[in-house]
């Protein structure tokens, strides 16, 4: 029983920090409350019910250790979603793209420090790595255009149409992000996570690349898509190959 506790401990968490991270995007009323309270007793019975099985068996890595992975990156994606939130609601869609892809990159450094903790695939660590490397940069430049270029004071008129075309693709990315994470190999969460992390910021850099005017920032959305692409498919090959 000891062990399907642990093991059913991080999707439990997931399921919690699920409920608790789209509750800032959503109205709240009681009849939500109550069924997320019910969704999370039934998890806790479910637990208690079902009989003891080892879920990590041929990972060498510890129950608490997995634990403390997967709150890490609970932590990063509340983070991420904090930061992504504010960059949606800004009137400019040049700012709307800087803020809300500064957020993104500050996740996938977060995560690709996570991979390095925990992972032991050479191919996925050095990816890991390469995010670090690559995205840091792009952080430094998205900081300092926000610095000289403050948000526009009224709405504009693609504001509505590039605020809706964000809270879509987060909205489908949390949702993946955080199926992904919740893999008890802690090379195939990273590299689950961080593909749906990476379709995500190609998406956003899309509609930059529809509605933004900024030169400079539409040049940095095409490369980031040109950068991103080639690794989409590097995880996908990778993730074919490393099946459960």
């Amino acid at each position: 029983m000891k062990n399907i506790i642990h093991s059913r401990l991080p999707v439990l968490m997931v399921t919690i920090s699920t409920a608790l991270l789209f509750s800032a995007c959503q109205p709240t009323n009681e009849n939500t409350n109550v069924a997320e309270k019910e969704a999370v007793a039934s998890d806790q019975n479910m637990v208690a019910d079902i009989p003891s099985m080892d879920a990590h068996a041929g990972h060498d890595m510890s129950d608490d250790t997995m634990t403390d992975m997967h709150q890490a990156y609970n932590e990063s994606m509340t983070h991420m979603h904090d930061e992504m939130m504010a960059g949606m609601k800004y009137n400019d869609p040049d700012a709307a793209f800087a803020q809300g892809m500064l957020g993104h990159h500050i996740g996938a450094v977060d995560m690709a420090e996570i991979q390095l903790k925990y992972g032991a695939d050479e191919e996925m660590l050095q990816l890991a790595q390469n995010v670090i490397d690559t995205q840091k940069v792009e952080i430094e430049q998205m900081q300092s255009w926000l610095a000289s270029n403050p948000d526009a004071t009224e709405p504009m008129t693609d504001t509505k149409a590039v605020q809706k075309a964000y809270a879509d693709g987060m909205d489908a990315m949390h949702s993946e992000m955080m199926a992904a994470i919740a893999d008890t190999n802690p090379d195939r969460a990273f590299a689950r996570g961080m593909l749906s992390h990476h379709v995500g910021a190609v998406n956003m850099a899309t509609v930059e690349l529809k509605y933004g005017k900024n030169e400079e920032l539409r040049k940095l959305a095409q490369a980031i898509i040109d950068a991103q692409q080639p690794e989409i498919e590097q995880m996908q090959d990778w993730l074919a190959k490393n099946k459960e």
